[in-house]
């Protein structure tokens, strides 16, 4: 681009704004004007970030946008908010967070004008506030179980839709967090050449948070104790386990959108209590694809004793953070993306 573009593009960026033929700051035009002056000027512009849930992965996230060297540079924190609040204000009380970015109640989220809203509580979030996030910000969904009720997906599909139709610039982003190969599984289902698709995974009996009958069974396999070996608590459709396990097996979630053509029902997932000196998280996918084609592949994540999230994991989140905030503006209007 050479000085007269420039100048020519300033001057008609000015024009624009001074005169509010478009609305400037509005999250809809935010993005698009950041892209732009980014572009012009070769700096980065921050993209306005806030965090729903405030565990050990949400407060991993907000200290990244704070102390990592790319995250600080791309990325403003505006907002935190989790259900019990008193985990948030405490790190305000000492210092760890600053006092404006703490959001007492969720439905004000607009207010921060928020550029990407990232969840990582839990998969009612999305539920009761992902259409609305969707009207005002791109949504990064850290809990895909949630897409286990077809109802919901429903919802989001049709807030994806309306976007696209009013060329909104918001769309849904879903981490592949412990996934490896989402990318791959969703080019063979847009292909409609994905066949079979198995995820098993294995916990210790203490990072396991489930629900219902299966928490009726591992609250048995405790109670006996002297556990050596790893037992088999469920295994069919991904759709049906998702209620049970919902901060364990997102996972799994994950690569039934990935590999859509076979979806919920037909993503077959397999859930173990480990035996207890594992030390990790351990996640198998077998891939089936035309011709006799598969792949096969075992991830062993170390993790914390009693830990949902494993320790690669977090790392995991903060790049498709990134790679989110990046994509903010850039025609991913009424779409769904993985990273």
């Amino acid at each position: 681009m050479n000085n007269n573009t420039i100048t020519i593009t300033i001057i008609i960026l000015i024009s624009i704004f001074t005169y509010q033929i478009i609305p400037y700051p509005s999250n809809q035009h935010q993005s698009l004007y950041k892209t732009i002056m980014s572009s012009i000027t070769n700096t980065k512009l921050k993209r306005k970030v806030g965090i729903v849930g405030y565990g050990s992965l949400g407060k991993f996230l907000a200290n990244a946008i704070m102390t990592d060297a790319r995250a600080k540079e791309e990325l403003e924190l505006v907002f935190v908010w989790n259900r019990t609040p008193e985990k948030v204000l405490e790190d305000v009380k000492s210092g760890k967070l600053p006092e404006n970015v703490f959001l007492k109640d969720l439905e004000n989220f607009k207010e921060r004008k928020a550029e990407l809203i990232v969840e990582v509580a839990h998969a009612v979030i999305t539920e009761s506030m992902g259409p609305k996030f969707l009207e005002t910000a791109n949504y990064m969904v850290g809990s895909p179980t949630c897409f286990a009720s077809q109802s919901l997906e429903k919802n989001i599909r049709d807030q994806l839709k309306v976007n696209k139709d009013n060329n909104l610039p918001y769309g849904v982003f879903i981490p592949a967090g412990a996934l490896w190969g989402a990318n791959d599984i969703q080019k063979l289902a847009d292909r409609g050449t994905l066949k079979g698709l198995s995820v098993t995974m294995k916990f210790s009996a203490d990072a396991l948070r489930l629900k219902g009958a299966l928490k009726d069974t591992l609250d048995e396999i405790v109670a006996k104790g002297n556990q050596t070996e790893e037992i088999l608590l469920y295994e069919g459709p991904i759709r049906n386990l998702a209620p049970m396990a919902p901060n364990n097996v997102n996972t799994i979630a994950c690569a039934a959108l990935a590999g859509h053509n076979l979806g919920f029902d037909q993503t077959n997932a397999r859930l173990y209590a480990a035996a207890p000196d594992l030390g990790a998280h351990v996640v198998i996918v077998n891939v089936e694809g035309p011709g006799g084609f598969k792949v096969d592949t075992t991830r062993f994540n170390p993790a914390k004793k009693g830990a949902v999230t494993g320790n690669a994991t977090y790392n995991s989140f903060l790049s498709s953070m990134l790679a989110a905030s990046r994509k903010t503006g850039m025609g991913n209007s009424g779409t769904m993306s993985f990273l």
